[in-house]
């Protein structure tokens, strides 16, 4: 190839180098805008004092930005009780659907039965149905049997949908553990019950943590199921934030978005510690068995 032809060449390559590079920057300043601009937007409303959160035009950042929303939380009692709610469902949904998917994963991953295909794949479908339209139907079984507005009624409710993640995300860790392993166990005279909680849970931590993480944000995060199944008592947060601050003459958005960037804390500092496990777990569960 003659100089007088490569050196075009090479201009041509740089600059589709350089239209590389500016097309992804666009692209990952685009991504953080879409993701991090509502956060931002719940940041300033709240630093926004009343008076001034519906100005026209609305600014980029308070032109007075105050503490006074975020300080006001604490004469809120009843945020308390929201959050004890939220804590104590959230946490029991964690328990309760680790505790029912480790034992259906590993039956689903070292046991080979009639039926076994067909239930590992209803289990996954349970995932299909739209969890409004299955509201109804769980509303009348707990108003029949009197667990309506009763902690037991939302952590069953959540635990319905979190299960089926959690048993493929832990079938997937069962799967990588060594038979030999398990083989060696049996030798040395383990029973299957000290098999899988001597050995296959303390080795399937990671997974455990992720499925247990995915569990208590489910519980946390719902909404429409802790609003109708739940009175003012049991309510979690979700709910009990509309109730106090949002009212037919009057809402209070920045009180309201203090609070929401306040009780969000826990979950954004649990989920940025065990993200790993989460990313791990979810990776793990990808895996055939």
């Amino acid at each position: 190839m003659s100089t007088s032809t490569a050196a075009p060449r090479r201009r041509r390559e740089r600059r589709d180098i350089r239209r590389t590079k500016v097309v992804a920057r666009l692209t990952v300043f685009a991504v953080a805008t879409f993701a991090f601009g509502p956060v931002y937007w719940l940041l300033a409303t709240a630093l926004t004092p009343d008076d001034q959160v519906f100005a026209f035009p609305p600014r980029p950042f308070p032109a007075e930005p105050t503490l006074d929303n975020f300080v006001s939380l604490g004469e809120r009692t009843v945020l308390g009780n929201y959050v004890l709610n939220s804590v104590v469902v959230a946490s029991l949904t964690a328990v309760l659907s680790l505790a029912a998917a480790s034992y259906m994963a590993w039956s689903f991953s070292r046991f080979r039965y009639r039926g076994r295909t067909s239930l590992m794949y209803l289990v996954l479908a349970s995932q299909m149905f739209p969890q409004a339209v299955l509201l109804v139907t769980l509303y009348a079984v707990f108003s029949v049997y009197g667990l309506l507005n009763t902690y037991l009624a939302l952590v069953l409710a959540f635990s319905t949908f979190t299960l089926p993640l959690c048993v493929w995300m832990l079938k997937g860790f069962f799967d990588t553990i060594p038979t030999s392993l398990i083989e060696a166990a049996t030798i040395d005279g383990a029973s299957r019950w000290r098999v899988l909680h001597s050995i296959v849970l303390p080795l399937s931590a990671p997974g455990l943590l992720a499925a247990g993480l995915f569990a208590f944000m489910r519980g946390w995060n719902d909404f429409i199921f802790a609003l109708t199944l739940a009175g003012p008592d049991r309510q979690t947060l979700p709910p009990g934030l509309v109730n106090t601050y949002l009212g037919e003459f009057q809402t209070a958005w920045p009180e309201l978005m203090a609070a929401s960037l306040v009780v969000s804390l826990p979950v954004v500092v649990a989920f940025t510690a065990l993200q790993r496990y989460l990313v791990g777990g979810l990776a793990a569960g990808a895996v055939k068995g």
